[in-house]
Formats: structure tokens, sequence, C-alpha cells
């Protein structure tokens, strides 16, 4: 991988510089060592009112190194890729090392479950190219088609165009290297409406890791414009209990939540309200969530954890029950259980549908609270009690009725996942946890 793809470094050179972080490592008296060798670009542009804003390029690269002195770690982290400070930042690993306390729990991925195999095609990685004139003419067509929406659409917080692209290299002490590079592609625009004197706001946004795979500019546009727009004229609620249906955008928060309960750190700290849930009803009979790494060209698709453990298409609910958690090798050793391959997080997460479309959902609800924002984090995960100031549509007779604002919904996220009544096919796919919208028998809407 050459310069001429934006990077700095040749794949065999970020190599060469992790070999030689381990060499040092070892030559140091460390028993074991890990190392990330990366570097990234990228442009970032926003227009505002048709005139450029900001202009961003961005240029970084990174050493990170994790040394053991038996169970005892040490971290230290460089962007200095000479050989001085690479010998430096080791030196300070195993210091650092030295000073800390024995961990039996500590130290690197079992050998056995490193993956063997690193070229994978999933097909990660689309550099955009585009110039610097050609981005902020896309930032200007897609703030010009949110304004035209309406001309209530008094301001604009811009329209922003951003091309990133990244690779690394992982190798440890115990054999494994491994890195690719990837790309992500985004298209932005948030603009405020006003109407007998309250605004509102709203945006709208396109992610891909290639451009041919983005809304176009104007359609991300209008729908910021749209969304924007449909928010004047918000009313208050009275408190009250009712169904409540989550949009797409929103409903992947409820999935975030599920997986930050029966993720490692969680469940070791007995910090999670779905301690010992293998095996459990946490969810409806027909709810189903797969894992599925190799999705090509998938925002959160890998061949390897950050630990270089092999990963693995798996059912994580099936039926409603839990079969999986989301374990590193620190989390598994300290459960008494093995990695299941997220160290640094889930991959993609694929919730499917119960088969009805977003206006299936709204005629399914009949009345009741359509969330389409949320503020604040007011979610316990010791308990699951879960309250959040939220936005969004009251729903009568099937239909949206007008917009509400200023409310709070309330629950618990044990009762909410035993309550989804049903998931649309509005899948959303922006990130690691692509479901559809997601209905909820009861919750407690607090307004007036």
């Amino acid at each position: 991988m050459a310069a001429e793809q934006g990077f700095s470094y040749t794949a065999d050179a970020l190599r060469g510089l992790a070999q030689q972080v381990l060499d040092l490592a070892r030559a140091g008296g460390a028993t074991g060592a890990a190392v990330e060798v990366s570097e990234g670009s990228g442009q970032g542009v926003t227009v505002r009112h048709g005139e450029i804003e900001t202009l961003e390029q961005n240029r970084d690269k990174s050493v990170s190194v994790t040394a053991y002195l038996g169970h005892r770690s040490g971290h230290a982290a460089t962007s200095d890729f000479s050989s001085a400070s690479l010998r430096q930042t080791v030196e300070k690993a195993i210091a650092i090392a030295r000073f800390t306390a024995e961990d039996p729990f500590s130290g690197l991925a079992d050998p056995a479950l490193l993956a063997t195999q690193e070229a994978m095609a999933l097909d990660l990685f689309h550099p955009w190219g585009l110039a610097t004139d050609a981005a902020v003419a896309l930032a200007r067509a897609c703030e010009a088609a949110a304004l035209a929406v309406d001309t209530r659409i008094s301001n604009s917080e811009g329209g922003q165009v951003s091309q990133q692209q990244a690779q690394f290299v992982y190798a440890n002490s115990n054999g494994f290297m491994g890195g690719y590079p990837t790309s992500r592609q985004s298209i932005s625009c948030s603009v405020i409406a006003e109407a007998d004197g309250a605004m509102q706001r709203d945006y709208w946004y396109t992610t891909a890791r290639a451009a041919e795979d983005l809304d176009t500019a104007e359609a991300v546009g209008r729908r910021a414009g749209e969304r924007t727009v449909r928010r004047l004229n918000a009313r208050r609620l009275p408190t009250q209990s009712c169904p409540v249906l989550f949009e797409a955008p929103i409903a992947t928060g409820l999935i975030a939540s599920f997986v930050s309960a029966v993720s490692g750190g969680s469940l070791y700290r007995k910090a999670s309200f779905l301690l010992d849930s293998l095996g459990t009803q946490v969810f409806p009979s027909f709810m189903q969530i797969e894992e599925r790494p190799f999705v090509a060209r998938g925002l959160a698709s890998s061949p390897f954890d950050s630990e270089g453990v092999a990963v693995r298409d798996r059912t994580v609910v099936k039926d409603g029950r839990v079969e999986g958690y989301f374990l590193g090798s620190y989390s598994a050793r300290k459960l008494g259980m093995q990695t299941t391959g997220n160290a640094g997080g889930n991959h993609n997460l694929i919730v499917p549908s119960t088969g009805e479309d977003f206006s299936a959902l709204l005629r399914r609800m009949g009345s009741g609270l359509l969330v389409t924002e949320l503020l604040g984090d007011g979610t316990n995960r010791v308990t699951g009690d879960y309250s959040r100031g939220a936005a969004g549509f009251w729903v009568e007779g099937g239909e949206i009725a007008y917009p509400v604002e200023e409310i709070t919904v309330a629950g618990n996220l044990r009762t909410m996942f035993a309550g989804i009544t049903a998931i649309g096919d509005d899948v959303e796919t922006r990130g690691s946890r692509r479901v559809g919208s997601i209905l909820i028998n009861e919750l407690r809407v607090a307004g007036d």
C-alpha cells in the first residue's frame, strides 16, 4: 500500500515497524508484548450558507505497545516512528509494567484462538480521492437541497462532506501479525426551521466504506430539511402509559444497551441487569440477533478482533434467549470462559424484522408515541432502569398526528426487551447494529 493511496507507509513498512517493536520488547526482558502500528488521513469540509466554514486536512500515525512481565503489564504510545523513539516507548512500557500489580487474568490472547487467515475479501478499502473543490460542491448541494425544502427553514448548521482512510498492523509475541486498510466516507446536513417564534433543528447523514454506496448529497439534504420542518409546532403530552415506537436510528440504542449489559466488563464487575443471563429468555421468542463479522463493506466487519483472535459468525440471541456474551480475553478469564472475539467491541449485529414496514408498525401501534430523538443518558446499567428525554410524534389511529417535545420516556430495560412486539423492515445500516424500528407494548411517558 503506497503513498498514491493516500498513505505515507507501505503495509510492509508497518509490519517492519511492528516486528521492530516486538524485538525491542523481547530484548528488554518482556515476557510478552503486543503492538499496533497505524496511520490515517482524511479531509473534512463544512459549508454554511453556501460559504466554506471549515476545511480540515488530517494526517496522523501511532505506535502503541503493551509489554508484559509475567502477569504485570505496561502500556505506552508514540507518534514518532524513529528507531530511538520506538526504543524509548518500549522501555517506558516495560518500566510501567515493573511497577504495576500482578493480575492473574492479564496477558495475550490464547495462541490457539488467533486468526490464521487475515486476507479475507471484506472489501473495506475504497479511497474516495475527492478533490477539495468537488467536496465543497457536494456540501453546497447538500445544504441547498435542505434549505429548498421549506421557506420556514431559516438557518443552517451546514452541509458536511468527510473522507477518511486508515491502515494498521497488529502483532504480538505469540506469533500473530495482521492488518488491513479501511475507508469511511460521509455526507451530512443540519438545518433549523422557525414558526411562530419557536425553532426546531434536525439533521440527516449517510456513511459508507465506498462513495458509491452513499446516498446523494441532494437526498441527504432533502431528508434533513423534511425532518426539521415536520417538527415545527410541537406540543407536550399529558403524562400517561402508552405503546412506544422507536424509530430505527434510535432503536439501535436499545440493541447497544443489550450489548453493554452482556459485555465482559459489565459482567465481571457485576454491574449489569443481565448477569448470568446465558440461556435465559430476555426477548420475545420471535427475536433473533446474529453477529456477522464478514459482511462485505460492513462498517463493523473484520477478520479478527483487536487482540488478533479469529472472529466467526454466531448467534447471540436465538428465539429470544441469550446464546452468547461479548468477551475479550481479559474479561473471559475473569468469568472463567473463553473469549468470543469481541475485544474492541461487537461486529455487525443483524436483527431480523418481523415483516412489517414502518406504516404497518404505526397502524399496529394505533395510538402512542413515535420517538425520533433521545436526549441525555438516563440508563442505569446495573438495574436496567431507563429514563430519557425525548421528542417525536403522537400517533392516532395508526397515523402521525402532531409533533411532540419536552417529554420523558421511562421504564426498565428488562421489561422493555420482553415487551417488544414488532421490528420493522426499515433497517438502519449506518453502524454496527442493523435493526429496524422497534415497537414496545408500553412505556411511561412523562409530560404535563
